[in-house]
């Protein structure tokens, strides 16, 4: 499978990453921060915290994502759109939408399917965005 790393646009990567990251910022920042907000039990005026980690540890998570589509979407040699809406769909909906719903439904997380309905809409958007421009530039 990772003999597909030297047949990689990595322009596209980049490209798509930079695409997932954008996303997450206009997602949370500007489309969703209160709901988000209350779907974690907090004052949905008080701003989050602007602490590194929650904005480092989200872009390295966002890269992994679109480094392991990218990989995949090449092994399983993805060659039209309706492959490439299919894998998105199969990812984003059966990996990250799903285990993002699961990670809300604890004690810690006071309105788990607001939390995975917010987030989970999230990836699976970020992952039609990483995947369009991923078989784009194939």
């Amino acid at each position: 499978m990772f003999d597909v790393l030297t047949t990689i646009n990595w322009f596209s990567v980049l490209l798509a990453f930079l695409g997932y990251v954008i996303l997450g910022t206009v997602w949370y920042l500007f489309l969703f921060p209160k709901s988000y907000r209350i779907s974690l039990g907090r004052d949905p005026h008080v701003n989050a915290s602007e602490a590194p980690i929650y904005i480092i540890g989200p872009t390295i998570c966002a890269l992994i994502v679109t480094l392991s589509c990218t990989v995949l979407m090449y092994a399983l040699n993805i060659s039209s759109y309706g492959e490439a809406i299919q894998f998105t769909l199969i990812v984003g909906i059966g990996f990250l939408f799903t285990n993002t719903v699961n990670i809300g439904i604890n004690p810690n997380i006071p309105k788990p399917f607001l939390y995975g309905m917010i987030t989970g809409m999230y990836h699976l958007v970020g992952m039609v965005i990483v995947n369009t421009i991923l078989f784009a530039m194939k």
